[in-house]
């Protein structure tokens, strides 16, 4: 398959994201074309990268003044003080509105570079070169960005979006099983909340998106971009529609941060659980039919991810996660806000299932039952 590019445009932004294999080779001609007047590039390279990548993209942009920082994705990473160090960095580099920032890693780089980048001079260019499959389908794509705060995960940032995104497949190759499973989670997301044609696809080709084959990678990624710049193009700074998105993710951070955001439990595999626990909510609700909830459970049975909720099916561990489900920041009042599922495709609308702690700490018993 060749490579594949999909626009973005809204009343103040567009910008391309261009997914393929062997495709990183077009980063130089992509910034003479975008950021002309560049002529320092900060590289903000994730220490997971293989070294290879360094190499080609120093061969690629000699005609620049480089400077390469490390950068060390954790979720402790994704702090104040960590970007503060950076700005520091790129000050005294004397960088100007007109040079580039590079972000090459995973969704916590881009979302701290990208962070970086919107408040820099109040914005300098920034290009996101996401390395993992999590962050092509998902954190790369939107223009949010942003760290923690010890009340929850990515409660300060900015909406900033990039001058490009490119999404290369080889960057794949190296990843363990984990991380692709991290990055299938948004994938089967988008299918989910969107698509019933896209899920039917994914109940037949996900074997072939965890064996990493460029074809069934590339449409994948693809479609998973196109779903959420749907959402994107409608609702940019997230005021409405585009909180479908976070289907499955109110659990799912209450699941990381409960875990003080440890590596044993990563937020793919969060999101893996919270859509299911949000499902089981929808049918305890009675918005969603139980044959919905059998199906999707059969691909997570039929690729070896029933692991990520076995824990989650006794009442008393739901019920620890209310405590985090609280400081979610999609919750505008005391109750928490969910996004419930109707059917394959089809959610509910965005702030229309708000539960209190208590009413979620009785309804626990019946989520566990399923």
């Amino acid at each position: 398959m060749k490579s594949q590019k999909i626009n973005f445009k809204d009343k103040k932004k567009s910008y391309s994201v261009i997914i393929g294999k062997n495709i990183l080779n077009l980063i130089s001609q992509e910034i003479k074309r975008l950021c002309p007047r560049t002529n320092k590039i900060v590289i903000v390279i994730d220490k997971n990268v293989p070294k290879k990548f360094k190499s080609v993209l120093k061969h690629l942009l000699k005609g620049y003044k480089l400077f390469f920082l490390n950068f060390v994705a954790s979720e402790k990473s994704k702090s104040l003080n960590s970007v503060e160090n950076y700005l520091n960095i790129l000050s005294r580099k004397n960088l100007n509105r007109s040079d580039l920032i590079i972000s090459v890693g995973g969704g916590i780089t881009g979302d701290v570079v990208g962070f970086i980048a919107s408040i820099f001079k109040r914005g300098i260019n920034f290009i996101n070169v996401p390395t993992t499959l999590l962050a092509q389908v998902d954190s790369a794509i939107g223009g949010k960005t942003g760290v923690n705060s010890i009340h929850g995960k990515n409660l300060i940032g900015s909406f900033y979006q990039p001058k490009l995104v490119i999404a290369d497949t080889d960057f794949i190759k190296s990843l363990p099983k984990k991380e692709v499973t991290c990055g299938y989670a948004e994938i089967l997301k988008h299918a989910i909340i969107n698509d019933l044609k896209f899920f039917k696809w994914l109940k037949k080709n996900t074997n072939n998106i965890f064996l990493k084959r460029p074809k069934e990678l590339i449409f994948a990624i693809k479609k998973s971009c196109q779903i959420k710049m749907f959402y994107v193009n409608k609702d940019v700074n997230e005021k409405g529609l585009r909180m479908v998105l976070n289907f499955g993710h109110t659990f799912a951070h209450a699941i990381e941060v409960k875990n003080n955001y440890s590596k044993k439990v990563t937020h793919g595999e969060a999101v893996l659980s919270g859509m299911i626990l949000a499902t089981k909510l929808s049918v305890v609700k009675k918005v969603c039919h139980i044959k919905v909830l059998r199906e999707i459970e059969q691909i997570y049975r039929e690729n070896n991810l029933s692991y990520t909720f076995k824990k989650f099916t006794k009442a008393n561990e739901i019920k620890s996660l209310i405590p985090f489900l609280k400081n979610d920041k999609k919750n505008d009042d005391e109750r928490i806000n969910f996004i419930l599922l109707k059917k394959i495709g089809k959610t509910t609308r965005p702030n229309s299932n708000k539960i209190s702690s208590n009413n979620l700490k009785k309804l626990s018993r019946f989520i566990s039952q399923y």
